[in-house]
């Protein structure tokens, strides 16, 4: 069986502080993964060939980050079968809000999964999700790393507990 692959396509170079914990989480996870910059204003010709190729260039599932606008995703949707999610970013006069309405509200037969304003990380553990549905070995790092996320909570509220304790009256 052929590996499976993360397409990320961003609206802009600047998207990338965002994307960043995407682009770890999937290293971390064994998910190859590409990305790009495609605007679906300013390229739109690109962004629709992308997302008609994508499935036969081997990708499973479409993450797509921009802010302001952000129709990014829903173009990409539009054109493509494969699961898209959307990553509003933040920017511009209303700080991220635009890109969530953008991206969260999309006709009926248009999908796009939307994470958090910025949730690059987010992304990148749905992907995660949806291709472990049928992959065993995936599954289990997914337990794994979110058995890790309680013991972390863990860890702090004994950091926690410790200050507390440590406080003079």
């Amino acid at each position: 069986m052929a590996k499976k692959k993360v397409l990320v396509v961003m609206g802009s170079d600047s998207d990338f502080p965002v994307m960043e914990g995407c682009f770890k989480l999937l290293k971390k996870f064994d998910i190859g993964f590409e990305a790009c910059v495609a605007s679906a204003h300013r390229t739109p010709d690109k962004a629709l060939k992308i997302a008609k190729e994508a499935r036969e260039n081997g990708y499973s599932v479409i993450i797509a980050a921009a802010g302001l606008a952000a129709h990014l995703a829903g173009v990409l949707a539009a054109n493509t079968t494969l699961p898209v999610i959307g990553v509003p970013c933040k920017g511009g006069a209303l700080n991220g809000v635009d890109a969530l309405y953008a991206t969260v509200q999309m006709p009926t037969g248009i999908p796009v999964a939307t994470v958090a304003i910025d949730g690059g990380s987010n992304a990148a553990i749905l992907a995660c999700q949806i291709l472990a549905i049928c992959d065993d070995d995936l599954n289990a790092k997914l337990v794994e790393y979110k058995s890790s996320l309680v013991s972390s909570v863990e860890d702090r509220n004994l950091k926690l507990r410790d200050k507390i304790i440590s406080m003079e009256d």
